[in-house]
């Protein structure tokens, strides 16, 4: 008997260290190209080069338009008259440059190729798309990808399809697809899932938004203008390497961070909490060169404007006003330089107006916000931080994908083992544009990209902090994917510390007993120097958890658009686009 619940001991001890969960790595798996269809179909026309030697020739001459196309290890696909090119060269008639053979669209100013398949972004307009019918008068951004490498992802939540009508004999299985924000029409072709994506919204023009239904007709002439414009066959390459999660082993005497998912009480959308997901996608540079750095929310902490929940006045405090969201008891002030404590905060899948597949609702942030190591006021006293004091540097080896004048920019990374996009937001655009952060630029790890801002539509429209997100390739296209452990473990390497997880237990036990034990606000001396690696800005609690709350109203996933032109995937604008427009 002693000895069955010793067994019995064992067992639920072991139980629980499964339970418990760490880091992991994503779950990607890799297509396997059939190159024998695409020379077979690609002979079948004039001027092919029978034999190995057809790829180079194809690539050599495309490369014109698309640089380093014969990376790709899946065959590219693009709006390109790749039989007329081949007979001309054939027949010698070399006069045409490679450009001349797009159809229908200029150069991309962003193409991509490498380990991890490709990927290019095209704009145009509708008065150069005639016959279509479509009165929209802004830039229509078109992005096409082909990947040898898939996340392994859930079926997105909220994901919406209708039928394809028209394609279904040219692109046997397509689907169309709506999800975070983008309507998307994927297919498998020689073994390589593909997938082209527009920004749309079927809900009025305020969004400065094409239509999803005008959408379709100009997708459905792009796709029926794709052929083979290069890629070539690659050495077989065995199962994705997994991703190396390598954590201090001395733990951090400061760091501390709640459960991935675990979100201030009451500020997820529709009364859900956020996902536990604990994947490390990448193993990254900090995007902020120096620590300390700050990871909470900046609509639900001090500054904060509640996300269209409302307000409750709390009174006066000195000279600062007092306040809570209604959604929880959790009290705030108008105070921006309060905020930068421990422990982190996971923000993806907070009350925000955009489509997020992953986050239980369908809805959320996209990403996560991160404040840097302290705040310099503007004018003491003022409660607003001085912008731009703080480094932001390249988390990886990549290319930039960025227009003129956006507060936005991506870092792409295609490496042999992962496919990884990452998003940095409200960094000066000015700034930005002088300093060269445009499409197409390649990059290296810890490299200054700019400095932390405040910029959303307008210089100081919004708190001084950095969102980061990051988006992977799936089956359904690029899609956002919590980048919270992702941060985690970066910073662990940054500060040589291994920090402790808060469990929702442990939160419990350290939260105040009431909500007035809290202090309303600590700020830093005005222009105080940044605290060494590790340690928390000065006179800052170590844990400030909110008090229980009522879950917030449901939303109308339609009427919550309102802010996600920060989807759009960006290619480089015309001259009259307006700098302010917030398409990533």
């Amino acid at each position: 008997m002693r000895l069955r619940s010793f067994a019995a001991l064992i067992f639920a001890a072991g139980m629980t260290a499964a339970a418990a969960q760490d880091m992991k790595g994503p779950r990607i798996t890799r297509a396997h190209v059939d190159w024998d269809i695409v020379a077979a179909a690609l002979n079948s026309g004039e001027g092919w080069t029978p034999g190995p030697d057809g790829f180079a020739h194809l690539n050599a001459a495309t490369a014109e338009v698309f640089p380093n196309i014969a990376a790709s290890p899946v065959p590219v696909l693009l709006p390109f008259n790749t039989a007329d090119m081949l007979r001309d060269r054939a027949a010698g008639n070399s006069g045409h440059p490679a450009h001349s053979y797009l159809i229908g669209l200029s150069a991309p100013p962003f193409f991509q190729a490498g380990p991890g398949g490709y990927d290019a972004a095209f704009s145009t307009y509708a008065k150069d798309l005639p016959g279509l019918g479509i009165s929209f008068s802004e830039r229509i951004d078109i992005h096409m990808s082909g990947s040898s490498l898939v996340y392994e992802l859930d079926e997105p939540i909220g994901m919406i399809g209708w039928p394809v009508n028209g394609l279904e004999a040219d692109f046997p299985g397509i689907k169309r697809l709506y999800v975070d924000g983008y309507v998307r029409y994927t297919f498998v072709r020689y073994g390589v899932p593909y997938v082209a994506s527009i920004d749309c919204f079927d809900g009025g023009s305020r969004y400065r938004k094409i239509s999803c239904r005008d959408a379709d007709k100009v997708a459905t002439r792009f796709l029926k203008s794709l052929q083979v414009a290069g890629g070539a066959p690659q050495p077989q390459a065995g199962p994705v390497a997994a991703t190396t999660i390598d954590r201090p082993q001395e733990a951090s005497t400061v760091f501390t961070y709640h459960s991935p998912g675990d979100l201030i009480a009451g500020t997820g959308t529709k009364g859900n909490r956020g996902r536990a997901d604990y994947t490390v996608y990448s193993k990254i540079r900090f995007p902020l060169t120096d620590a300390p750095a700050f990871a909470n929310s900046q609509a639900f902490m001090n500054w904060g404007n509640c996300d269209s929940t409302g307000r409750v006045s709390l009174g006066r405090n000195g000279n600062t006003a007092a306040y809570r969201c209604r959604v929880n008891g959790m009290p705030l002030v108008q105070d921006e330089s309060a905020n930068y404590a421990y422990p982190w905060r996971d923000n993806f899948c907070e009350h925000r107006f955009f489509f997020v597949g992953e986050c239980p609702a369908g809805l959320g942030h996209q990403g996560q916000d991160i404040r840097p190591a302290n705040c310099k006021q503007r004018i003491e006293g003022a409660n607003r931080c001085e912008p731009y004091l703080h480094d932001v540097v390249a988390v990886r080896d990549g290319m930039l994908l960025r227009a003129r004048g956006q507060f936005a920019f991506y870092v792409v990374v295609n490496a042999a083992d992962e496919r990884v996009r990452f998003r940095y937001l409200h960094l000066l655009p000015k700034q930005l544009d002088e300093d060269n952060v445009l499409s197409g630029r390649a990059v290296h790890e810890g490299e200054v990209l700019g400095k932390v801002g405040n910029f959303f539509r307008r210089e100081r429209g919004t708190t001084y902090h950095l969102h980061f997100d990051i988006q992977v390739p799936t089956k359904h296209g690029w899609v956002f994917v919590n980048p919270y452990m992702t941060l985690v473990a970066a910073y662990e390497r940054l500060i040589q510390g291994r920090g402790k997880e808060l469990k929702d237990q442990e939160s419990k036990e350290e939260a105040p007993a009431t909500t007035a034990s809290v202090p309303l606000s600590v700020a830093p001396a005005v222009g105080t120097a940044p605290a060494m690696p590790g340690a928390p800005a000065a006179g800052l609690p170590a844990t400030r958890p909110p008090a229980p709350a009522p879950p917030i109203a449901a939303v109308n996933p339609i009427e919550m658009d309102v802010l996600s032109e920060t989807n759009r995937i960006i290619s480089e604008p015309a001259s009259h686009d307006r700098p302010d427009r917030v398409d990533p």
